[in-house]
């Protein structure tokens, strides 16, 4: 029968609180190997309450990794520690989860195992999202040199066409200057979007659904054939943000997955917390975490890796500008986008910190 679960994470003064405090799951069993504790590392990792496992077998947390559970009985019987490596765990419909474990034998407060996980990616993941980073920076930086460059000479062909459309007495001729006027306006009206991500923060104190719910209106009256499934977590803090920039960044986020279904079908607006996340190298004890999923076609493979770069677009007719500037507005509060794409399923998700000041 499991061990009756107690209460460490509730207790300031528990042995186990300063677990807390770091980056890596941890998790600690008893001679039973029931549950005694997690720290928020790995709630967060294995997305899971520490409330529905305590006192619970460690299998219903890992499964039956090969290997792994006569590794834990043999670190009880002998007092050795013991590491696996790659050991991958499944999380129930996600990906599964490939990690580093290290078996520590203890003898505390019940406690008689600690072990820490580590996914085996995580520094391939920030080394990836480092070279992103600056790959889009020199992006943003390139077409930001190449539009003011662009907006010089587009006032003086608009402005010479203005002038001979007022010395030009045949109406067949004048339709040369209007393509011509028109043409400007519209590369001018391209170029000041390229330019608009670098706009001056308005920071205030804002509540995400409020700004989320929107977005909605804003979607159902251009998509009303679309249905927009709102799952909010109410209990999530208010965030210091810019609110007109956060809204842009949404909308476009989900204003493109509306333009993937064709006008039908179903986006979920999901909302959760999420602990000790490291943002632009900055590690969060708390991040708010917003998921856009449909259930469309997917990101076609040949323009996943670049779908965020400029005048990149997998839809004819797109200006491939909308990911690229909510990028950068998210960029900007500190925070990032993530994508997951598959045919049925594609799931932005926008990860934004949660300050002591918010």
């Amino acid at each position: 029968m499991p061990s009756q679960p107690t209460h460490a994470a509730s207790d300031p003064g528990s042995p186990f609180a300063g677990l807390d405090l770091l980056s890596s799951a941890v998790v600690l069993v008893d001679a039973a190997l029931a549950i005694r504790y997690l720290n928020a590392g790995a709630e967060n990792l294995f997305a899971i309450s520490q409330r529905k496992l305590l006192g619970q077998p460690l299998e219903r947390l890992l499964g039956s990794p090969p290997g792994l559970a006569a590794a834990l009985d043999n670190a009880l019987r002998t007092n050795w520690s013991y590491t696996g490596q790659d050991i991958s765990v499944q999380r129930g419909d996600a990906e599964p989860l490939r990690l580093d474990c290290t078996v520590t034998p203890v003898d505390t407060a019940g406690v008689r195992l600690l072990l820490e996980f580590r996914p085996i990616d995580a520094q391939l993941r920030v080394a990836r999202e480092e070279q992103l980073l600056h790959q889009q920076q020199a992006n943003r930086e390139l077409i930001r040199n190449l539009a003011h460059e662009i907006k010089n000479p587009l006032g003086g062909i608009r402005g010479s066409a203005q002038l001979l459309q007022h010395e030009l007495d045949d109406p067949q001729l004048r339709e040369f200057t209007d393509v011509i006027i028109a043409e400007a306006d519209r590369l001018q009206d391209l170029m000041n979007r390229l330019l608009s991500s670098h706009c001056m923060m308005r920071p205030a104190s804002i509540n995400l659904h409020d700004v989320l719910e929107r977005v909605r209106r804003l979607i159902l009256a251009e998509f009303p054939a679309i249905g927009i499934v709102p799952d909010y977590d109410l209990s999530l803090p208010e965030l210091t943000a810019d609110r007109e920039q956060l809204i842009q960044a949404v909308l476009n986020i989900v204003r493109n997955a509306a333009q993937a279904l064709g006008g039908r079908g179903e986006i979920l607006l999901r909302t959760r917390i999420a602990r000790q996340v490291t943002l632009a190298k900055r590690r969060y004890k708390l991040a708010l975490n917003l998921q856009v999923i449909d259930d469309g076609p997917g990101i076609p493979e040949e323009i996943r890796d670049r779908i965020f770069y400029p005048l990149v677009s997998g839809r004819e007719g797109g200006s491939g500008l909308g990911l690229s500037l909510a990028q950068s507005f998210i960029e900007q509060h500190q925070g990032m986008i993530e994508v997951d794409s598959r045919p049925g399923r594609t799931c932005f998700t926008i990860l934004l910190p949660i300050t002591e000041r918010a």
